[in-house]
């Protein structure tokens, strides 16, 4: 049985997805240091396109994104669908672009967790502390194709 958080938490995704779609993210814009964007992923049990209203944090010529679910003590569920899909979506205002995922491990999350994510949005800080785990970071880079 769904919870009736769980029932409101993807109303309200869906609504928030619905909005940014329809403004190219005007109406849910940018939040304390963090970009906001939409990620589409492939559900990593049925296949069925997920997309999800999250915050993107610019690197190089693509984006960090990190699983703290609001320092939930569990990774949400779109970051377990990220981790098991090569490729995403993203949308960040109008620009649209496929991506090549990859979770950053060990030392080189470390980096990217304090040098990026929590330059941009030290308010972070505090998903850490309240899930008692490591918040996973994934790097998304613009996809190249093979030729």
């Amino acid at each position: 049985m769904t919870s009736a958080r769980t029932t409101l938490t993807r109303w309200g995704n869906a609504l928030g997805v619905w909005l940014y779609r329809r403004s190219d993210g005007r109406i849910v814009g940018p939040s304390k240091g963090t970009t906001i964007g939409l990620l589409t992923v492939p559900g990593r049990n049925t296949g069925i396109p997920q997309t999800v209203a999250i915050g993107f944090f610019p690197h190089g010529t693509g984006y960090l994104v990190a699983g703290s679910g609001s320092g939930s003590t569990r990774d949400p569920q779109w970051f377990r669908n990220l981790r098991a899909a090569p490729h995403a979506q993203i949308q960040i205002g109008a620009a649209h672009m496929d991506t090549d995922v990859r979770v950053a491990q060990n030392a080189e999350r470390d980096r990217l967790w304090h040098e990026v994510i929590l330059a941009q949005a030290p308010q972070r800080r505090r998903y850490e502390k309240k899930a008692s785990r490591v918040i996973p970071v994934a790097v998304l880079t613009p996809h190249q194709p093979r030729p």
